[in-house]
């Protein structure tokens, strides 16, 4: 049963369709201590939400109000979600497992049971093409390009999967390079850091190289993922050349384009020979800068063993274009 405050808290954001707490503790004329307290206890039961970030911050009656959703759902499903689900909402709001996906099935108006066992199952259709936590590129690779260079192509994960949408690797990519926000960039690469040193590890890396970028951006993921990953091997120098307008490959829907691109902007400046190489970038689509920097490798003979390939994110199947990272 709401006590009498927190019914003139529900109340006074009907009428307003939205308060800050400082609206509310002047008007109750309470001390701010309790209005927090209050404002904690709804947001809680999903009576209210909160919208924006300290100092700014209001509140708004929830858009709907449904059963607790870890009572609708099976342990092993409720274990799977937490794992693997991540939502920001169209306000911008983080919701990460059985929370997140709540949210977004009362957003897409579907049935939280059923829609819960059907994401299940698809993620486990997904999840069989991972061996050891990572997904082998080169089938994907070998239908889409006539001359291969790689020889060995790994995703961390897909970026999407079917239907319901990005995944939560793909989700955190994403965040980390359009919000410029460091600590979502560390959070990203704590969780990338171990699976990059185990393939170092496994394939006796002893040099790696980072794609780099095309989209200026002020802080760019791929040079913090350089400076902080704790990676003792030498950096393979790779650069982007300048043109009078610089092309991303993400913007580029035919496949030989890419191809194009990629062969006419990436330099690898390094004249050392080299053992076995680690190429990373941030996401795949389709393949073309990695498979044609392997070239340019292979043709400058600075590699005597195998050229690796690492993506975090990659796409399902086909010539995919990943437009948004």
């Amino acid at each position: 049963m709401k006590t009498e405050t927190a019914a003139k808290i529900i109340a006074f954001i009907k009428k307003n369709t939205q308060a800050s707490p400082k609206d509310l503790y002047t008007f109750l004329e309470i001390s701010p201590r309790a209005i927090f307290k209050q404002l904690n206890a709804l947001s809680e039961k999903n009576i209210i939400q909160k919208i924006g970030k300290s100092p700014k911050v209001y509140y708004t009656l929830a858009t709907k109000i449904i059963a607790s959703s870890r009572e609708l759902l099976k342990q092993s499903e409720q274990q799977l979600i937490d794992e693997n689900f991540y939502y920001v909402s169209p306000i911008g709001e983080e919701k990460i497992g059985v929370d997140g996906f709540q949210s977004w099935c009362t957003k897409q108006n579907l049935e939280l049971g059923k829609t819960a066992h059907e994401y299940v199952l698809t993620l486990e259709k997904y999840n069989k093409y991972k061996k050891n936590n990572l997904i082998d590129g080169m089938d994907k690779l070998s239908s889409t390009f006539k001359h291969v260079a790689l020889d060995k192509i790994f995703y961390l994960d897909f970026y999407a999967i079917e239907r319901f949408g990005k995944t939560k690797l793909g989700q955190l990519l994403l965040l980390a390079k359009s919000s410029q926000n460091k600590k979502q960039i560390s959070s990203l690469i704590q969780r990338i850091s171990d699976p990059i040193n185990r393939i170092i590890q496994k394939y006796k890396i002893d040099a790696v190289g980072f794609i780099p970028p095309t989209v200026k951006r002020e802080t760019q993921l791929i040079s913090e993922l350089k400076k902080r990953l704790a990676i003792k091997e030498k950096h393979l120098s790779i650069i982007k050349t300048k043109t009078n307008v610089m092309v991303a490959q993400k913007t580029l829907n035919k496949l030989q384009d890419r191809v194009d691109n990629a062969k006419a902007t990436i330099i690898v400046e390094d004249k050392i020979t080299y053992d076995n190489i680690l190429l990373i970038d941030d996401a795949v689509g389709s393949g073309a800068t990695l498979n044609e920097t392997a070239a340019q490798i292979k043709t400058k003979r600075l590699c005597r063993g195998q050229i690796i390939g690492l993506a975090i994110v990659g796409s399902f199947k086909g010539f995919d274009v990943i437009s948004e990272v």
